[in-house]
């Protein structure tokens, strides 16, 4: 059964403690840590083809967060036309579209952490997350998956001897409403990794171009091209009629960075088809009216074609190296570095 409750729904249920909501262990993906060629199904379910064409027969369903292996890739001159790699597996074909490659890596667990937040990132296909009162009283809410990115500010130690990383999400700080994940399936950003790129390089002479027809994202230092990437920008239509999720065109400046931001709601929940995306990794926003930023994503692996709700996805390791190219440089201590940056141009060509 499903559960989703407010934060002041929690917060009510809070005072007379959460008997029957009952703990269950983690998964630890033991038997995958060798697999080098695992996917993660990123959407409601995906087909099964008999052929890498979407008009072959279809043969049966994978579902949300089935892992599966891949036995290799292929490139289709089959349909879809815009993207044409496919995922040979068991059974037959899978388009690549709402896959997520994976892998399963168990770190090291971390005692001391100190006294100031640390950005990590999540290192198995998903890791079930909790609220929690005492040993007792685990309220099972998020799903938090690879690649993923989370503030890490303490550790508890449960009664079974394993040890727990509580994880501090801005959207539910008002509330202090911090929940916990297994130690292991979290690795630590080191500082190498969070430091700026080509600093020496003037400010005024980077920017970013977006080229909304071709779906692609240029970075430039003066006239040199320094990353160049296929992206998936805005949807131009609502899939329930509403207004449509178009990027906004124009010349904008990054105003603030954020290695890991909570996207759409803020519902305590475990449903895992609600628009809930904890943990968006290294966010840079540069439009300020709608919020719209360039981050990491780890719900589909369509890019080149329009997918999001206005933001400009990235793959995460090109948003990564991207984040840490823009100006402001981020303190890599706070949730959330504001200043005036990289020029960012918007555009239909």
């Amino acid at each position: 059964m499903k559960t989703t409750l407010s934060r002041r729904d929690f917060l009510k249920i809070g005072a007379l403690g959460l008997a029957g909501l009952a703990f269950r262990p983690s998964y630890d993906f033991g038997e995958l840590q060798d697999g080098e060629n695992l996917a993660r199904v990123a959407i409601t379910s995906v087909s099964v083809y008999s052929k890498p064409d979407e008009n072959s027969k279809i043969l049966f369903q994978r579902y949300r967060d089935e892992i599966v292996n891949i036995y290799y890739e292929e490139i289709s001159d089959a349909e879809p036309k815009y993207n044409p790699l496919w995922y040979r597996v068991w059974g037959g074909y899978i388009h690549s579209a709402h896959m997520q490659r994976v892998q399963v890596k168990l770190n090291p667990i971390q005692t001391q952490l100190g006294a100031n937040p640390h950005i990590a990132e999540i290192t198995v296909p998903y890791s079930q997350c909790y609220l929690h009162r005492t040993d007792q009283e685990w309220l099972p809410i998020y799903r938090l998956y690879y690649e993923s990115a989370h503030w890490v500010v303490g550790t508890l130690v449960r009664s079974d001897g394993s040890i727990w990383y509580r994880i501090k999400d801005e959207m539910l700080m008002e509330d202090n409403l911090d929940y916990y994940v297994p130690a292991e399936h979290v690795r630590f950003v080191g500082l190498d990794e969070l430091t700026p790129i080509h600093p020496e390089v003037p400010a005024a002479k980077k920017h970013v171009d977006v080229s909304l027809t071709k779906q692609q994202l240029t970075a430039y230092e003066g006239d040199q091209v320094v990353l160049q990437t296929k992206i998936s920008s805005g949807l131009h239509y609502h899939p329930e009629g509403k207004l449509a999720w178009d990027t906004p065109t124009g010349t904008f400046h990054v105003q603030s960075k954020m290695p890991s931001k909570h996207m759409g709601g803020g519902e305590l929940t475990d449903d895992l088809e609600a628009y809930i995306i904890p943990g968006v990794p290294w966010t840079s926003f540069f439009e300020p009216v709608n919020g719209v930023a360039f981050h990491g994503t780890y719900w589909h692996n369509n890019f080149g074609v329009p997918m999001s709700h206005g933001c400009v996805n990235m793959r995460t390791s090109e948003a990564k190296w991207l984040f840490r190219w823009l100006t402001p440089e981020a303190d890599p201590n706070e949730m959330s570095t504001i200043g005036y940056g990289t020029r960012v141009e918007v555009f239909n060509d």
